[in-house]
């Protein structure tokens, strides 16, 4: 279901990106030879030619493209390039016209990411949780025990300015590196100070699932096809309360519990009806034991805020230029060691979308995926759309065209970059998949 997911989702973005580049082509009376999604090495798995263009599927999965007659591109068709220029050939068009043809397809990419996100928000809303809301307080992340912080703070505000909202907080402490935190704890104030560069350390650190996470007790929703605890004999509606010796009504700190007890017998303590029991259950290689726990809207003052088509167009709008401006500035934690262990390729990216279909969740990590396309195709690096939009911004701001040659090699290195990017990213998907992370 997560390939299928991705699948799906990634062929509708290439269709559109390269639908970006084939519409103003069009309009410009450039010929397009091929529209193509994924690329067709040595055959293809569907093909048909409509006019002067072929339109095809390809069979493999790594992207599509527009064979654009007379400009360099990956299919790297020098003997077209020899001949002198056609009037219907992209390099006889004029420097304004290429600049559009070019960024035509990360155009469509933003403009997609903002019209899934308003559509989003028109149609399901959006529900916020007020930081004064988190009922149980926080369950922090053992990193920031050593800062002051403890189980059960509430945060009043980050160097001085309260949070949008819960779900704000880990992004803000992550991209922002503010230098200190106000709690509430036991009717208190107390301001705690985080040392410079506080995203990078967490970084370095391994922190993935953010610092602080909402606590709310462990009660059972239901169970998984194959469910330890239900064999054992737990019910829906059953609030776990302790592993083994271990005591907690909160299900962040009954599931790191579970996690350091994979693959072996456990003593689960529970309530039922206001009586308490306890019962062995078996936990599987995850330390997991099959269950979904009821989520924290039922216990949690969550806000649903609604929005009208002119908020829901504002608001997608904001929300994809904030996507776009957070995605960039984690860019800079892969330049770091432990940054650059993080890359990932299609295993990530799947990773992105729930075992079980829905649809609002589709629709957000598609317009995610589609600005992040946006953003990386834009990079100013040869074979992308940025550096064709280089060469051309460079004729047109001092009159010369870039050589055929010097295009035709930097395209070279181009290729060579990206598939080197991309054999490492899905190289250490393999690696931890080997390592079972």
């Amino acid at each position: 279901m997560l390939l299928f997911q991705l699948i799906l989702s990634l062929s509708l973005l290439i269709i559109l990106h390269e639908l970006g580049h084939f519409i103003p082509a069009k309009l410009f009376k450039t010929r397009v030879e091929k529209f193509y999604l994924f690329f067709d090495p040595y055959f293809s798995l569907i093909k048909k030619k409509v006019g002067e263009t072929t339109y095809g599927i390809g069979w493999l999965p790594l992207g599509g493209y527009v064979k654009i007659a007379g400009m360099v591109d990956e299919s790297m068709d020098k003997d077209q390039l020899d001949k002198p220029a056609e009037p219907w050939e992209f390099r006889s068009k004029p420097a304004w016209q290429r600049l559009i043809i070019m960024i035509g397809g990360v155009v469509v990419n933003i403009f997609v990411g903002c019209v899934i996100y308003s559509a989003i928000l028109f149609t399901w809303g959006r529900d916020t949780l007020a930081v004064e809301n988190a009922t149980y307080g926080l369950h922090c992340h053992p990193i920031m025990y050593q800062y002051g912080f403890q189980d059960g703070d509430k945060i009043v505000a980050i160097d001085g300015v309260k949070p949008a909202g819960q779900e704000k907080v880990n992004k803000t402490i992550l991209l922002d590196d503010p230098k200190s935190i106000t709690v509430m704890r036991n009717n208190s104030l107390l301001d705690l100070q985080l040392p410079a560069d506080f995203g990078q350390l967490l970084v370095d650190s391994g922190v993935k699932s953010g610092c602080f996470m909402v606590r709310v007790p462990f009660v059972i929703q239901e169970f998984a096809e194959t469910s330890g605890a239900k064999t054992a004999g737990l019910l829906e509606g059953d609030q776990i309360v302790g592993i083994n010796e271990y005591r907690s009504e909160y299900y962040a700190d009954l599931l790191s519990q579970l996690q350091k007890n994979k693959d072996t017998s456990v003593t689960i303590h529970y309530l039922r009806n206001g009586e308490s029991g306890m019962l062995a259950c078996t936990t599987d290689a995850e330390g997991k034991i099959g269950v979904m726990a009821v989520p924290p809207a039922t216990f949690l003052n969550f806000t649903h805020l609604e929005y009208g088509i002119g908020s829901a167009l504002s608001n997608g709008a904001s929300e994809a230029w904030e996507t776009v401006t957070d995605y960039a500035s984690q860019l800079r934690f892969l330049f770091s060691k432990k940054g650059a262990t993080q890359v990932g390729g299609f295993a990530t990216f799947a990773k992105l979308f729930p075992k079980e279909w829905d649809w609002q969740i589709f629709w957000e990590r598609t317009a995610l995926i589609s600005l992040i396309l946006a953003f990386m195709n834009i990079l100013p690096i040869p074979a992308l759309d940025g550096g064709h939009v280089i060469f051309l911004l460079w004729e047109m701001i001092t009159g010369r065209a870039v050589s055929q040659k010097i295009m035709e090699r930097s395209q070279l290195v181009g290729m060579v970059l990206l598939l080197g990017l991309m054999l490492y990213g899905n190289g250490m998907d393999a690696v931890r998949a080997l390592l079972g992370e």
